[in-house]
């Protein structure tokens, strides 16, 4: 359980940036460019204001100026401007460390609280900040199940449940690639030429789609909270917060209730587990950038991982800090939503990697499969026609257009 939950989000941050400490420098003279994927609105005017706080200057966009992982990555190797990469996941990482992006080089860096977040980092150059997963959630109220639990062995199941559920409505954007993930999990088959995918497990996220609603929402929580539908998806960061901020706003009229000990809510049981992933921070190479510059960009990035850092930016929004230390702080026992079973780290069959691998492997294969079939329109009643599954070319379908 939590050993404490803010309501009141300004308190919180107010409270929580009197609560990071200050580095022993002022370093506040340098800029410290930073891209990430983590960088709602929120996030972005707390971390500036917190590292205000402990002397540095950062400049960071919001998701208004850059949405998603690609576009983080891209536009930091388009700008060659990049002190500090924070967010993304293991695949994008694994692409920043093999050299995908031409600009991009993650510079060796050790922390000082490297030997807290046991396996997620890559030695010397990068290390975890906080663990993030995916989860499917139902109402079990009368706008919901009537009481009745969900169980599945895949999420794929979803599909012939019965129940409405809410989708995503477009193909981009980290959590919305983790759902495809966790969709198609049930469907590896590496002898597939349709992106190592069975070609039912491309006819079943159609069906996903076609057959879920879509409203107009960012994410799937707020369609649950007002009861538009019984199933939806949301990420594990915020999910507590958000609840609560929603029950006390008095803004529906039968909101989700109950966080840590739901009450007209649940977790569906899969037997599959969930797709985690594990968020990162790694200080890139910057073309004239002085020793004692380098120096600054280090310390911010030593101070962010911190786990008094770490302690404030989850209490502020509900992330699951890798920092044990941080974690030994915040928890009496870890919350249900990071007890599920993590799919991500099973071998699958027929190759010598994990699922996580399988889909660093694979992923922009399924990105193109993904747009070039028309996956994930906005209007169900403008939907494309179902692809003849029989009869497509894979090749070509696998290929950006």
């Amino acid at each position: 359980m939590k050993k404490f939950v803010s309501l009141v989000i300004a308190l919180v941050m107010a409270l929580s940036l009197c609560a990071v400490a200050a580095s022993a420098e002022d370093y506040s003279g340098y800029t410290i460019r930073i891209y990430s994927n983590s960088n709602s609105t929120e996030r972005t005017t707390w971390l500036i204001e917190a590292a205000k706080e402990a002397g540095f200057t950062i400049r960071i966009d919001d998701n208004s100026v850059i949405s998603g992982d690609a576009q983080a990555v891209q536009a930091a190797n388009e700008n060659k401007d990049a002190d500090i990469i924070f967010g993304l996941n293991e695949v994008r990482w694994g692409q920043l460390l093999n050299g995908v992006y031409e600009n991009l080089t993650v510079m060796d860096w050790t922390p000082s609280w490297a030997d807290k977040v046991g396996d997620y980092k890559y030695d010397g150059k990068a290390y975890g900040l906080v663990i993030q997963n995916i989860l499917m959630l139902y109402r079990n109220d009368e706008l919901g199940t009537n009481g009745e639990s969900l169980h599945f062995a895949h999420w794929a199941d979803l599909v012939n449940s019965g129940y409405k559920w809410y989708r995503q409505g477009k193909v981009t954007g980290t959590t919305n690639m983790n759902i495809n993930n966790a969709m198609l999990y049930a469907f590896t088959d590496p002898a597939s030429p349709a992106g190592g995918i069975s070609v039912d497990g491309w006819k079943t996220l159609w069906a996903y789609c076609a057959n879920g609603d879509y409203t107009g929402d960012k994410y799937g929580l707020d369609p649950l909270i007002r009861g538009d539908v019984q199933v939806s998806t949301y990420y594990s960061s915020s999910l507590y917060g958000n609840i609560e901020m929603a029950a006390a706003s008095g803004s529906f009229d039968n909101p989700l209730r109950g966080t840590l000990t739901p009450q007209n809510w649940n977790l569906v049981e899969i037997d599959d587990g969930t797709y985690y992933i594990a968020e990162y921070i790694g200080v890139m190479e910057r073309e004239g950038r002085t020793e004692q510059e380098t120096e600054a960009v280090k310390a911010f990035a030593d101070w962010f991982g911190s786990a008094d850092t770490q302690i404030a930016w989850s209490e502020m929004f509900d992330s699951y800090p890798c920092n044990v230390d941080a974690v030994a702080e915040l928890y009496d026992e870890a919350p249900a939503i990071y007890t599920i079973k993590n799919c991500s780290l099973t071998t699958v069959e027929g190759t010598d990697m994990t699922y996580a691998e399988y889909v660093g492997a694979h992923s922009a294969e399924w990105t193109n499969i993904l747009t070039n079939l028309g996956f994930y329109w906005p209007d169900n009643s403008a939907a494309p026609a179902e692809p003849d599954w029989d009869n497509l070319d894979w090749a070509t379908l696998t290929q950006a257009k």
